[in-house]
């Protein structure tokens, strides 16, 4: 079974908010602050519409056979039409199993609406049981079929009040959770031209997902613990093999947190 573990970072659609709210005249940085004064007028805070959200990164962590592997789509110049038709061309090409972490809640809709500003199409992804009648069962688009997993949502029992920070959740299980960025700080990063910051950024959080994923996977009896231990040790040899620096400090984070467990737990036994 292929397996896409799927994370977005994106920034504000500044041309949409010119066109939006009469905002011409304005550079790229005080139009976005014109639309993040509107939003706060409007909610209190000033995290913008899904629509109004413009892609640049989409990482993913594929998983299909006795491989694996963790990119973002696209280099970095790619424009997010392009990156939108990257990410749904691996649907129509391998129809894998998506999981994100609230990703009903945020990336799909606005991958939603972005492929609807650009016209980028993927019949497969949009199939209700039309074109492939096994789809009228398990789509993409119901919130209870599992061709999509937001183990967010799910993990809540579909309760919001239940929701919880990807970063922590990885935490307490052991894995790096979020290293050096965060999704409120891309659009400064963004500004600085660190596209490749973003980039790795999203990949830590992907590879987080995917950790996460194993271990529900664990519990819910898909996977033993012999066959979760050699999952791990997979990505762990895959972040070995590529060395980049961002997956270097992902895996030694990891192992330093592995190791603090096993001495606390050995500390506790002398006990």
């Amino acid at each position: 079974m292929n397996v896409l573990v799927f994370d977005i970072e994106t920034v504000p659609d500044v041309a949409g908010g010119r066109r939006l709210f009469g905002l011409e005249g304005l550079d790229d940085n005080a139009a976005a602050e014109a639309m993040f004064n509107l939003r706060r007028q409007e909610t209190g805070n000033d995290f913008l519409r899904h629509h109004l959200q413009r892609i640049v990164a989409i990482s993913a962590v594929f998983r299909s056979r006795d491989q694996i592997a963790v990119w973002t789509l696209g280099d970095e110049q790619a424009d997010e039409k392009t990156i939108l038709e990257k990410f749904f061309h691996l649907i129509e090409r391998y129809s894998p199993t998506l999981v994100s972490w609230n990703g009903s809640g945020f990336d799909l809709p606005v991958l939603h609406y972005r492929a609807l500003v650009h016209g980028v199409a993927s019949p497969r992804y949009w199939d209700q049981g039309h074109d492939d009648k096994n789809f009228k069962w398990n789509n993409y688009l119901s919130r209870y079929h599992d061709r999509h997993t937001d183990l967010m949502d799910l993990m809540a029992l579909y309760n919001n009040r239940a929701f919880v920070p990807l970063d922590q959740m990885a935490a307490l299980l052991g894995f790096p959770g979020k290293m050096g960025m965060s999704g409120a700080k891309v659009w400064d990063a963004f500004q600085q031209g660190d596209i490749k910051g973003i980039r790795d950024y999203c990949e830590t959080d992907v590879l987080n997902t995917w950790l996460v994923y194993l271990r529900f996977q664990l519990i819910r009896g898909v996977i033993m613990d012999d066959g979760y231990q050699a999952e791990l040790n997979m990505v762990k040899d895959y972040l070995r093999r590529e060395a980049r620096p961002h997956f270097t400090e992902f895996l030694q984070h990891w192992e330093g947190v592995t190791a603090e467990s096993s001495e606390q737990s050995s500390a506790v036994k002398e006990g």
